[in-house]
């Protein structure tokens, strides 16, 4: 429930429900548990994302035609929403971006056997200098995603989520940027075998593209780690 919404807002000021706007915006959400099957839920069909068909891990398009929720449907009760979704978002992002390394590392070793496999104009892939600049690109960018998550995880044990704040945001824009680079890379040394499904290269793309907008896009995150910087950098000069 999203007490912003016009037809709510005013059913629950001074009601002891939280109010969406001023000092208790972060109040204004609330998440409901709804168990399927249900008659007043229906999945009318599974999303693809790039073309590519996740059912049934992937998203749906779902309509709720007059559920009625009760409070025993209520997830840690009225008004904790972003509370519950910010509890996981640390841990959830960090997890993101091991899953990111992982992929790229994978393909990475993939445009390594190629380029040591295929040739062209008499010479091994790899023996050619735009080759050789995507293979150092590529395992400098794999070492940059591994070591800001590793620093970002560190801090989550050592000082907290709260305080880790602009290091998860920051590693939630960098890590997937990174790790894409790296795919594409790969998908440029396996040519038109890159494109298509007879390799991971082309869905590890579309996933790692995919992840620069969920759990909220880069914009999102690069504002908010310019903010704390700020933040911090006036602080340091009081």
């Amino acid at each position: 429930m999203d007490y912003s919404h016009p037809s709510l807002k005013q059913q629950h000021q001074g009601k002891g429900q939280p109010a969406a706007s001023g000092d208790n915006r972060h109040g204004a959400h609330t998440i409901v548990l709804v168990p399927m099957p249900h008659p007043q839920v229906k999945v009318v069909r599974p999303l693809t994302v790039f073309g590519y068909d996740d059912a049934p891990f992937g998203h749906a398009e779902v309509v709720l035609d007059g559920v009625k929720l009760s409070s025993e449907h209520l997830i840690l009760g009225e008004g904790s929403g972003f509370r519950v979704a910010q509890a996981r978002l640390g841990p959830g992002r960090i997890h993101h971006c091991m899953r990111a390394i992982g992929m790229a590392k994978r393909c990475y070793e993939l445009m390594l056997n190629r380029s040591m496999e295929r040739k062209t104009f008499g010479k091994y892939l790899w023996e050619h200098g735009g080759t050789q600049e995507m293979i150092s690109d590529s395992v400098s960018d794999l070492n940059a995603a591994r070591l800001l998550t590793l620093d970002c995880a560190a801090d989550m044990d050592n000082i907290g989520p709260k305080s880790a704040r602009a290091k998860i945001a920051a590693i939630k824009v960098a890590v997937p940027r990174l790790t894409y680079g790296i795919v594409d890379r790969a998908v440029q040394v396996f040519g038109g075998a890159g494109v298509c499904s007879d390799h991971v290269l082309a869905r590890s793309l579309a996933l790692l593209r995919t992840l620069r907008i969920a759990d909220g896009p880069d914009a999102v995150h690069q504002r908010s780690v310019a903010r704390m910087e700020i933040r911090q950098f006036q602080k340091s000069k009081l």
